[in-house]
């Protein structure tokens, strides 16, 4: 009689862990959890980082307006009264400031989010904790950054003597269009700094580049002339945040975001990245939740 040869057992991906009876074992995920849990930890973590980013300081909460306000009078003096970019257009200070701090929001999120991960390992050692909270709670704690920021940038407007008007129901959704912007983008670095710590420089130099890329301390008016560039800095996300804004809060008068891109299939370009950056966050980082503790 000859011997039964026993099948070999099935070969498992390496990056998949066996039980026991050999069957894979999917890594902790990044939504672990019921939702109600997932969101709690999400505001827990972002309002923990809130309080400890004044705690210990005198000032508190003025240290987090001072630098946007710094930048805006420098960059205020040079261009009304040394290069005179922004005499003429109007409420010019108002849109220069509105734009610093929505922009500054952007940056002190995705920059703050490179690190997030590893700099809370403990955390991500831990089976059932849902690993998507972490850049979501950075994104979170900028938003109540820059809603304290936008107080002070409404008493700002007030002042300098800009009327508002009925179209300003459109600032919370743009303020949200610009949170979900950085989200995604939050995941997307977060996760890819886990294996590539080059991230982290590559982003300081992007941002920076990005700054002058969009119309922050100039407007619509000054490039709308060149068409290749206006198209190409209008094709950035954030550039139709910004000038959609400027149209619903600051001045009615000044150009919406179907106009400065060009008309409506132009819009579809940042609308389709904006799109894309969010769902690609969502599922890069849902990929590579289960082996992230693997790789710190």
């Amino acid at each position: 009689m000859s011997a039964v040869t026993e099948p070999k057992p099935a070969a498992r991906k390496p990056d998949a862990p066996a039980s026991p009876r050999g069957r894979p074992i999917r890594g902790p995920s990044a939504f672990g959890g019921t939702t109600k849990r997932f969101l709690s930890l999400t505001y827990t973590l972002a309002i923990t980082d809130f309080k400890l980013r004044f705690f210990g300081s005198a000032l508190g909460y003025l240290w987090q307006l001072v630098r946007p306000l710094m930048l805006f009078a420098v960059l205020y003096a040079v261009f009304t009264r040394v290069l005179k970019v922004g005499v003429a257009v109007p409420f010019y200070p108002a849109i220069l400031i509105t734009n610093i701090v929505l922009f500054t929001f952007w940056a002190e999120v995705t920059a703050g989010s490179v690190r997030s991960i590893v700099d809370r390992e403990g955390l991500m050692r831990k089976i059932q904790f849902p690993r998507l909270v972490i850049p979501l709670s950075i994104t979170l704690t900028g938003l109540f950054n820059l809603a304290l920021n936008l107080l002070a940038v409404a008493v700002f407007l007030a002042v300098a003597g800009v009327s508002f008007h009925p179209t300003i129901w459109e600032a919370p959704f743009l303020v949200l269009a610009l949170g979900l912007f950085a989200g995604g983008t939050a995941m997307i670095l977060s996760a890819l700094y886990v294996r590539f710590r080059d991230v982290q420089p590559i982003w300081d130099v992007f941002n920076q580049a990005l700054y002058f890329a969009t119309p922050i301390i100039y407007s619509f008016e000054t490039i709308k002339d060149r068409t290749h560039l206006l198209h190409v800095i209008m094709a950035n996300p954030i550039s139709i945040i910004l000038t959609q804004f400027r149209h619903a809060v600051i001045d009615p008068r000044a150009a919406n975001a179907v106009t400065a891109a060009g008309g409506w299939l132009w819009l579809l370009i940042p609308i389709a990245i904006w799109i894309f950056v969010i769902a690609f966050g969502v599922w890069f980082f849902d990929r590579q939740a289960p082996v992230i503790a693997e790789d710190l």
